[in-house]
């Protein structure tokens, strides 16, 4: 959902702090959306909105989230995306109502299809994807935040596979955790099902930075913004070329990066941003994918 007004605001409202106490204004005005989305300075911020039912990751859920990821991806416009949550939990996972044998087989298998869809999404879509928690992650909503590039949590925030605490393991929800923690740590959060507190989800690395509550949103919009000061195509390149060698081995995974070092050279950001450097001028982006015609 889009919600009107804001960039009518937002010109009249130059200090950045100040124009997103505005945007949070509007959106906690909005409750029947299950996701809210609204975009300013090349910053997507998702916000899922259904705290009563502890936003938990329904079909409908599923589907809103990835409407708004999709939602003009490759646009020029679009530059970082971030995804937080309003209440306590930030996501306690799979809605177990839909989960139910009476909901059928069929179903089951269209809500973890889509599930995965989201996770994958968001790895795949050529802007980085940044998770604000504050509260609670679970089962999927763990997930969820280790799928994303970038985690920002507060100190108050946990995170947990608890699925084989109620009989349904945590099968889909390992495949991002086990990809972002060691593997003996991801073993131990899906069989035990026990809370993992923020201090202990960045040593292990599910989440990278761990702040108090009071600075959160301050970070992760420093940590959006600093991206937005970058080439947007190589950001794009530098993404997918980071998500495709993980799943290579050592050799093949050297060959591809060392291709697509020689592919981002041949942009036109990449050569002014060269120029700039031995210039000691900063660089003027044109955040375009247009070759520089003398790399050819």
């Amino acid at each position: 959902m889009i919600l009107g007004g804001f960039y009518k605001a937002s010109n009249l409202v130059k200090c950045f702090g100040v124009s997103w106490r505005i945007l949070r204004r509007k959106m906690s005005a909005d409750s029947s959306s299950l996701t809210l989305r609204e975009q300013q300075d090349g910053i997507r911020r998702i916000v899922l909105n259904n705290p009563e039912k502890r936003n938990a990751l329904s079909l409908a859920m599923l589907e809103s989230l990835r409407e708004n990821l999709q939602t003009d991806s490759h646009s020029d416009d679009l530059r970082v995306i971030i995804i937080s949550a309003r209440g306590p939990v930030f996501s306690a996972g799979h809605d177990l109502k839909e989960l139910r044998a009476a909901r059928g087989r069929d179903h089951h298998s269209r809500v973890f299809q889509t599930c995965s869809e989201v996770m994958t999404l968001i790895q795949d879509i050529p802007v980085p994807v940044i998770a604000m928690v504050n509260g609670v992650a679970t089962a999927a909503g763990c997930q969820l935040v280790a799928s994303c590039d970038i985690a920002i949590a507060s100190d108050k925030s946990t995170f947990a596979t608890p699925g084989v605490n109620v009989g349904l393991f945590c099968s889909t929800p390992g495949v991002a955790i086990g990809r972002a923690v060691p593997r003996k740590v991801a073993m131990e959060m899906l069989l035990t099902g026990r809370p993992v507190s923020a201090r202990d989800a960045l040593l292990h690395g599910l989440v990278s930075k761990v702040v108090l509550e009071e600075q959160l949103e301050q970070e992760t919009l420093a940590v959006a913004r600093r991206v937005c000061e970058s080439s947007r195509p190589v950001v794009a390149l530098g993404k997918a070329v980071f998500h495709r060698q993980m799943t290579l081995g050592r050799d093949a995974a050297y060959a591809s990066a060392a291709e697509a070092m020689l592919e981002n050279l041949t942009l036109r950001d990449t050569q002014e941003g060269i120029r700039a450097f031995l210039e000691k001028r900063k660089p003027v982006w044109s955040n375009t994918d247009a070759v520089d015609t003398n790399t050819r």
